[in-house]
């Protein structure tokens, strides 16, 4: 896998954050395995939600440098970044609007989240109004909403609008949903995707990452103009 994905951009391996990990010891394990499979480069991607998980930029680069001592210490070596998914709620539109610094990586990428059964109806002018602010939208694990599972015109419409594309690799296997692995696979079909990224929350996503490069689709995407490796 070191000649294929070698940056991953979506993960939630800062401790005690999120719904991710919750020890330092945790996150070095998984990320070790990481460095097992030639990754050279880890963006860690918290949760931003405001009922839930309402991380700040501080607390999130705090935490990014305190995991860097801890690899150190262990001496497990790996450029790693942090930066957000944020999830599209009134909240996150009016810091957008107001101009707030949001969490971005790579040349202004802003990784999001919307609910995972309807479109917002902010979608189209959040879209519109990163965009006037400089942002590179990309959308997380679009594979996994119902809204557009069986809606490729709205898929496409998104794409036209200028949004990225990041599917999970573990969608591929069909561990969310069959239903998520088809859309998955239509969208490497129609070369919509952008990103591949790991969405690793624990140990039991890093083992489905470990088994997928013998994965037809997988294989397929690796084909595609991905922006990975270029981070």
């Amino acid at each position: 896998m070191s000649n294929a994905v070698q940056v991953d951009i979506h993960s939630h391996l800062l401790p005690g954050l999120d719904d991710g990990v919750k020890t330092f010891e945790e996150s070095a394990s998984i990320i070790q395995r990481f460095v097992n499979l030639g990754y050279r480069k880890l963006i860690t991607t918290p949760h931003v939600i405001s009922d839930t998980y309402r991380n700040t930029t501080e607390g999130i680069l705090q935490k990014r440098d305190d995991l860097i001592d801890f690899l150190k210490a262990e001496n497990i070596n790996i450029e790693l970044e942090a930066a957000a998914e944020y999830y599209l709620d009134e909240e996150l539109f009016k810091n957008l609007q107001e101009g707030n610094p949001l969490l971005t990586f790579g040349n202004n990428f802003l990784l999001f989240e919307t609910n995972f059964i309807t479109e917002p109806f902010i979608l189209k002018e959040f879209i519109f109004t990163a965009a006037t602010k400089g942002y590179k939208l990309v959308l997380a694990h679009p594979e996994r909403y119902a809204y557009l599972q069986l809606d490729e015109a709205k898929m496409e419409d998104l794409i036209n609008r200028g949004v990225y594309f990041q599917i999970n690799l573990t969608s591929l296997t069909g561990y969310y949903s069959r239903e998520s692995q088809r859309a998955a696979q239509k969208l490497i079909d129609k070369g919509w995707v952008h990103f591949l990224g790991s969405d690793c929350h624990a140990a039991q996503h890093i083992s489905l990452i470990e088994t997928i490069k013998s994965n037809r689709y997988f294989q397929k995407a690796l084909t595609l103009p991905l922006l990975n490796n270029a981070l």
